[in-house]
Parts: structure tokens; sequence; C-alpha cells
């Protein structure tokens, strides 16, 4: 097992969570986003069991998190075992690249050998034991250095919203050199990529030492990796702080897949069935609930439904809610704010509450 304490190498866990969630309105929000809500009524936030995902394979002491301002202090309430100085506080979003770069910038002055998952806060893997044997080997073949694997889901089935990774050949359980990154592709691409049997999807999750990256980042985005020197005489002061409110929002806007990803040559993915889901719609959030016979899923302490069929309701607020005759519709109500929506229209939320 790659865990930190055991001499094999320095395992550490950044975790980047400074999404608003803003397709899940009303129940994410700006000011309580997915990652910091039991979305699926298990007890738990995304963010919560994400961290629990990766416990098998690094200590607690060793997680980041890397958010938004408005959020730290949500960050400190929910997993209150990362060390304060651990809980990095973007004053700007920046997109993915500038976000790893502050953390593993910071990681490296203290900790120039470790070996770094990165990781978003608020997708979900059912299959935790097959997730920890993935991760371990994706830690071991990184450790040697000057390699970045990436991991992939095993899609099953032609799915349009996730991008895609194309490998050198079958990745499944194994790691595999990637020959490209592609887009959310059309359904028709997205048929294609599956039955050619060498594309997974892109999880958004990374492997690496953090001097791999380091050199990556310098290598393809110097504006970046410029500004991360000017910061980091500043780390673990009481300067740092001020100075990142200065510096950092000064980074390009760009995320890890454009400024890295897609110029690097050492680019690996290890792939497996994992249940896994980024929990991007309601629709996703509806598969991975409990159903009933007629297939709603249901998130309350008295929901009741008549003559539904295939919707899921999400009021942990209300006292009772009662549905007659609704079919495959989205209810949500939170804050003073309720949705109700036909899942398939779900994609205009966003313009909705925009």
């Amino acid at each position: 097992m790659s865990y930190s304490k055991m001499g094999k190498y320095e395992t550490h866990v950044v975790i980047m969570a400074g999404g608003i969630g803003s397709r899940l309105w009303p129940l994410s929000t700006p000011e309580m986003p997915k990652q910091f809500i039991d979305v699926l009524g298990k007890g738990k936030t995304l963010i919560q069991m994400t961290v629990d995902r990766f416990l098998p394979v690094c200590d607690i002491k060793n997680f980041w998190v890397v958010t938004s301002s408005r959020y730290a202090n949500l960050v400190a309430r929910q997993i209150p075992g990362i060390p304060a100085d651990q809980i990095l506080a973007e004053p700007q979003a920046r997109n993915t690249a500038p976000c790893i770069a502050y953390a593993c910038w910071k990681i490296a002055q203290r900790h120039p050998s470790a070996n770094i998952i990165v990781t978003p806060a608020d997708a979900i893997v059912l299959k935790t034991e097959a997730f920890t044997g993935l991760i371990s080997k994706a830690l071991d073949f990184s450790a040697a250095g000057n390699r970045i694997v990436t991991a992939g889901i095993l899609p099953d089935r032609p799915e349009t919203g996730y991008g895609y990774i194309c490998a050198k050949g079958n990745a499944i359980g194994k790691v595999t050199k990637v020959i490209s990154f592609k887009e959310k592709p059309d359904i028709e691409t997205a048929k294609e990529y599956l039955s050619t049997g060498n594309y997974y999807w892109n999880a958004g999750i990374f492997i690496w030492t953090v001097q791999t990256i380091i050199s990556q980042i310098r290598k393809h985005a110097p504006q970046i990796a410029g500004i991360m020197d000017r910061l980091a005489p500043y780390f673990y002061t009481d300067d740092e702080a001020a100075n990142l409110g200065m510096l950092f929002p000064l980074c390009e806007k760009i995320s890890i897949d454009y400024a890295v990803m897609e110029k690097s040559k050492e680019i690996y993915v290890i792939s497996d069935s994992l249940g896994w889901s980024d929990l991007g719609s309601w629709g996703a959030i509806r598969d991975h609930m409990v159903q009933d016979a007629d297939g709603n899923a249901t998130v309350g302490s008295d929901v009741r439904l008549y003559e539904c069929k295939g919707c899921i309701v999400h009021a942990q607020e209300c006292g009772t809610v009662v549905m007659e005759g609704l079919e495959d519709c989205i209810v949500s109500a939170k804050g003073g704010r309720l949705l109700v929506c036909r899942l398939s229209q779900e994609q205009k939320i966003k313009d909705f509450t925009s």
C-alpha cells in the first residue's frame, strides 16, 4: 500500500474545491456549493466522501484543499483533521492550472520528494477498493519521476458530457501511454469511442511527483511558474495571504489540461470500472441514489409521491412534500428557492437562474 507512513514514498493529496456547481441550483449555490452538501442523502458531504476515498493511501496530515477564500471556513469545519495551513484560499478563481501550481509549489518547499494525487472534490466512486488499487499502481509508477498518470474511467455508455482519454492500448488495470485528450464529443463520436475500446472518461484525477509537475509547468506554462516563484518566499509566513492576493490574480486563467496535459510527452493513463460520476447534473445524482419501483429518488424527511415516475426530489429543508402525476422531473427546494424542471431540460438550469 502506498501509505505515506510506510516509507515507500511520501504521498500527498490535493483536493480542488473551488467550484460553485451552478447546474444543481437551488441545492448548490455560490454561498454553499455542491462539494459541501450531502447531495446523495448519505450523511456525508461530497468533500468528506472524497477524503474518505483517499485515506487508504494517504494520512490526513498530508491532505491539502485549494478552495475559494469564501469557503475556507467550510473546509475547516467539514474536514477538521487537515492542518490549517494546508487549506489554501484562492483570492480569485483562475482555473485549475494556477490552483494546482499553488498547491504543488507550496508542498515542494517542505516536502520536495512528495508524490502527489490531485482530485476534484465533487465526484463519487462507488467501487472504493478497486479505486484504491488503481491509485496505488499509479503512485508506484509516478514515483520514478518524469511521468504523469491520469485516472481514466472505463465507459459503460456513449456519454457526451465527459471528456475522453485516448490510450495507446488497453489501460484497464495497467498504466498505458496516452495518445491524446478529447473534448466532450457528440453522440456519434461517443459511440465510436465506446466501440474502439481504448477511450476512457477523463476523471480529472492526476498523479505525479512534485518535482515532475513543477518542471512541466515551468516548461509549458512559464507565466504561471514565474508567479509561483515570486510567491514562494512568502509561503508559511504571515505575509503569504497579502502577497497571494496581489500575485495570484495575475496568473493566466487556464486549465491544467490545456496548460500541461495536452502538451507533455510523458502522460499515462490507468483505468477501471469504478462506479464513478462527477455528479454534474440532477440526472447523475438520481442515477446514484436509491430509487423506488417507479424510478423515483428522494431526499427529505417526508416526501410522498403518487403516480410519479423517474423523478428526483431533493427537499431536506422542507417538512412534508406531496407530488402527484409528475414524470421525469426535478423538484428541489432550498433556502426559499424552488425548482420544478423536466430532467430533459436540466442543461438549461444555468440559463434559467443567471
